[in-house]
């Protein structure tokens, strides 16, 4: 989920394992723009179809951390390349957490509506997605409370049991 700490996390495991990091809206902004801009001007459609091929030639490498962006694992065929090459840990996180944590800066469009609060669309964001996180997820981590070192290393320690 946005705001869970894929980024941050992704970035302390790499520190942890020496091995290279890539977000995937990192690698589209890279590639393509903006997110808020892609999303505006392209629609959402087009952006799970640039995550889907950013996720097929990331998957090619080996050894790499990746932080996915949060709608990534709605689709079964970025699922399939994922688990094709490694594992998928669910960053999960309580409402609260989440809602602290984002903020309304013009570059997370599936917050930025006139009809709900954010609190409100994080909550349906999280109804839709958490079963389906929980279902792809390899591993489940609660991350509420816990530092960003204290999640790299749990995860990092999951890893190597795996």
């Amino acid at each position: 989920m946005m705001g869970a700490g894929k980024t941050t996390i992704g970035i302390k495991i790499a520190e942890l394992t020496g091995r290279r990091w890539y977000d995937t809206d990192g690698v589209i902004v890279d590639k393509h723009g903006k997110i808020s801009d892609i999303f505006e001007y392209y629609g959402e459609a087009h952006f799970r179809k640039l995550e889907t091929e950013i996720v097929k030639e990331l998957a090619k490498m080996d050894d790499l951390i990746i932080s996915t962006g949060g709608g990534l694992v709605l689709k079964n065929e970025n699922n399939t390349v994922l688990k094709e090459n490694g594992k998928i840990v669910f960053l999960r996180a309580n409402l609260e957490t989440l809602s602290k944590r984002l903020k309304v800066d013009g570059e997370r469009p599936l917050l930025q509506t006139s009809t709900e609060s954010i609190r409100d669309r994080l909550e349906r964001l999280m109804t839709e997605r958490s079963p389906i996180y929980e279902h792809v997820a390899d591993y489940i981590l609660d991350v509420d409370g816990k530092t960003p070192e204290e999640i790299a290393k749990e995860i990092v320690e999951w890893a190597k049991n795996a």
